[in-house]
């Protein structure tokens, strides 16, 4: 290997790509079990590496030279070979500040509460003293301040950076604090960036906090991990700026939502071509397995129908770079609503009622009386699922053409 990522469980990263995207290399992703370490860092086979979890301080004994700044903070990301010397560097410095700028957080005399005690963490509490924050608190399962006491200690704190891999995938469910209990929050940052917006993120969303999950931070410390790979100096910010778009646009969903028969799988196969993305359709995973819908509502039940629906919804979510047409009831539970949006941005496409035709193959709209209810059940569910709303006027182009330019 001659660039690449180590850690222990890499499934998730979107470290190629973006190195990649940066500089002509190959980049590649090698899991290294916690047994391996001591014979990969003693071979000395790269010329330049990240480290991720669980390594960031486990690396340091192995390096030849350490740069202050990764020094002091404890923590070491990337590595670069030199003549046959290691030296080591903290990229997630400068990539975490960097973050923090782009949220307009402002943390002069401010508490600040670290979710976390490893390399990540460390590095959080060193940006947030160059930040000029009044207090920083370390946050643990098994230290001082703890999961169980820290609402009650520092409940006051203005702002949160989550360094845990809670609500990482694949396990999206998880979030490390229930931010609706800090009633001075500002704002959160959270550096998980697969999902693109973890729970703890969505949970803000609602509150109207300030949040971002950490895409971005990836993307910035990558640049200057590849600045120092290289040796070469260029405009990190720019650079960064335009990668993470390109990185962003790649990675998020696409998701139409509405009403049977307002032409989500239509839109959703143009708009696909034009974005270059892969299309699916929930209600057609569905058939594949099963067999028509109103076959399954007529011999199992709605009940029934609408926990495969949410399997499969949930399959299609967590995956990336795709446009997904949605069931018309499928944000009837806020579970769905809730996997979709970690990769998603949701579409409502508002066609009007008299411009949708009841099918027979659409079990709770058939007939216009049973179309109109369920115009009228979900028109409000649609509205507050969605990230946006897009007014179908008839014509596919229109559409396709609102939602791209959305989207930029």
């Amino acid at each position: 290997m001659k660039y690449g990522l180590i850690g222990e469980k890499l499934g998730h990263s979107f470290s190629k790509p973006i190195h990649e995207s940066i500089a002509d290399y190959t980049y590649e992703i090698k899991e290294i079990p916690r047994d391996g370490l001591d014979l990969f860092m003693r071979e000395r086979a790269f010329s330049g590496i990240n480290v991720t979890i669980p390594y960031k301080q486990s690396v340091m004994p192995y390096l030849d030279f350490i740069d202050e700044a990764a020094q002091k903070i404890g923590a070491v990301n990337t590595v670069v070979n030199r003549d046959g010397k290691l030296y080591g560097y903290n990229t997630d410095f400068g990539g975490m500040k960097m973050l923090i700028e782009k949220q307009g957080f402002c943390y002069e005399g401010k508490k600040i509460a670290v979710l976390g005690s490893g390399g990540t963490a460390k590095t959080a509490r060193a940006v947030a003293e160059a930040l000029g924050a009044a207090e920083i608190v370390t946050v643990s399962r098994k230290g001082k301040v703890n999961y169980e006491n820290l609402l009650s200690i520092h409940g006051d704190c203005d702002y949160i950076i989550n360094t845990t891999p809670c609500g990482m995938y694949p396990d999206t469910d998880g979030s490390a604090v229930d931010v609706l209990l800090f009633g001075a929050l500002s704002g959160v940052t959270d550096v998980v960036y697969n999902p693109l917006r973890t729970k703890l993120c969505l949970d803000c969303e609602r509150q109207g906090i300030r949040c971002e999950c950490g895409l971005y931070m990836l993307v910035a410390q990558a640049v200057l991990a590849s600045q120092i790979f290289s040796g070469e100096s260029f405009d990190v910010k720019k650079t960064a700026d335009e990668i993470y778009l390109r990185i962003l646009n790649e990675k998020r969903n696409v998701v139409l939502i509405g009403m049977p028969g307002s032409g989500k799988t239509t839109v959703g196969k143009a708009l696909a071509e034009r974005l270059g993305k892969t299309f699916t359709d929930t209600d057609d995973l569905i058939t594949q397995e099963y067999g028509p819908i109103s076959n399954i509502f007529e011999e199992k039940g709605e009940a029934f129908f609408r926990d495969i629906e949410s399997v499969a919804v949930k399959n299609v979510a967590l995956r990336n770079g795709l446009v997904i047409a949605t069931g018309g009831g499928a944000v009837l539970r806020k579970e769905n609503v809730e996997y979709l949006k970690h990769n998603g941005v949701l579409f409502f496409l508002d066609r009007p009622l008299k411009d949708i035709i009841p099918t027979e193959d659409r079990p709770l709209s058939r007939d216009l009386d049973a179309l109109k209810k369920r115009y009228e059940e979900r028109y409000r569910i649609y509205l507050s699922s969605c990230d946006e709303k897009t007014e179908i006027d008839g014509k596919i182009e229109n559409a396709v053409s609102r939602i791209t330019e959305k989207l930029k």
